[in-house]
């Protein structure tokens, strides 16, 4: 696949990075040894490690066989019907970093669970070569994504999570998918997007998320780099979306009420 038709998270992922040396990063085979997917690119050696002390972590199958990553605080720690966050990944599926991200809100107090709505393809971790990668995950269709989240919200629900204090996070094709999602769940109560493709649409996701704006089901906070090639600050500037938006430094935040953008 060439890359003007990879898209436009991804391009900006793939121009920003110079030239690396070896220094300050893991070797392929070390990287995966650590739970990193290689396909996502070089690793730092001193990548984030968050402990699990005072949390359960670890694998689950809810409804669908769907495979899950959950950071949950134990109940031992005082949190009763703790707040249910679901955390959408990237692409590579759930490697390293987004279970990292699970154990640090797990921390925070949160039943956090990272659904691999990707599993009917298999395990988007083991991957190496994007051109095999993408065609794959391009084929999600929002109709099937909404449901996998559903059965997520559902299974979170039964294990004692609190449904009416639901939030959802995002990186890369999972900001997306926030954006996306917070059309359809009207029980979501706050959304973070980190970096989520703005413009892109394709045959199983007709609607690109500035086209789903208005239906944005509750406030959505997005963030993004000046620098990026591949989501350029123009997509995210006032005078070319709708409602209104807080802009520091090179991030790019976005609040959505209830029903409006």
């Amino acid at each position: 696949m060439n890359q003007h038709q990879l898209p436009s998270d991804i391009v900006g992922l793939a121009k920003v990075m110079p030239p690396l040396s070896r220094r300050g990063f893991m070797s392929s085979s070390a990287a995966a040894v650590a739970g990193y997917t290689l396909a996502a690119g070089p690793v730092r050696a001193d990548a984030i490690h968050t402990d699990t002390k005072g949390v359960d972590t670890g694998d689950a199958k809810g409804a669908g066989n769907r495979r899950r990553h959950a950071g949950l605080l134990r109940t031992a720690s005082g949190a009763q019907r703790p707040p249910i966050v679901l955390v959408c990944m990237e692409i590579f599926g759930l490697h390293e970093f987004i279970k990292d991200v699970t154990r640090r809100l797990g921390h925070a107090g949160a039943f956090v669970v990272a659904p691999d709505y990707y599993f009917r393809l298999g395990d988007m971790t083991k991957v190496s070569d994007m051109q095999r990668l993408m065609p794959q995950v391009n084929s999600k269709s929002n109709a099937e994504l909404f449901a996998d989240l559903d059965a997520t919200v559902a299974w979170a629900k039964s294990q004692g999570g609190d449904p009416n204090r639901l939030g959802i996070m995002g990186f890369c094709r999972g900001g997306r998918n926030v954006w996306h999602y917070s059309t359809h769940n009207q029980n979501l109560k706050a959304g973070v997007a980190f970096y989520g493709p703005l413009a892109d649409k394709s045959d199983a996701a007709p609607k690109s998320s500035i086209e789903l704006a208005p239906e944005i089901k509750e406030p959505v906070l997005g963030l993004y780099g000046e620098d990026d090639t591949g989501i350029s600050v123009d997509q995210v500037r006032p005078e070319n979306t709708d409602g209104p938006h807080r802009t520091s430094g090179t991030r790019q935040a976005r609040r959505a009420p209830a029903g409006a953008l």
